[in-house]
């Protein structure tokens, strides 16, 4: 499928919206960047680490509402 040449530059609303933003708040990319390591970018964990958070967890019964009468 080919776009016309006057439809290659075009922008969205959302784009323009977050190109303005960046511009608005320097150093957002920065924050946005620490925020993701804080939440999601985690050392790996050793395998004795691994096993004890195995250990640790609690079996729980396949339908807990059920009394085991």
């Amino acid at each position: 499928m080919f776009f016309k040449k006057q439809h290659s530059m075009y922008e969205s609303e959302h784009t323009k919206f977050i190109k303005e933003l960046k511009e608005k708040t320097p150093g957002m990319d920065q924050r946005q960047v620490e925020g993701r390591a804080l939440l999601w970018d985690k050392a790996p964990l050793s395998l004795d680490e691994q096993e004890r958070i195995k250990q640790s967890r609690l079996r729980q019964q396949a339908y807990p509402y059920q009394s085991k009468v």
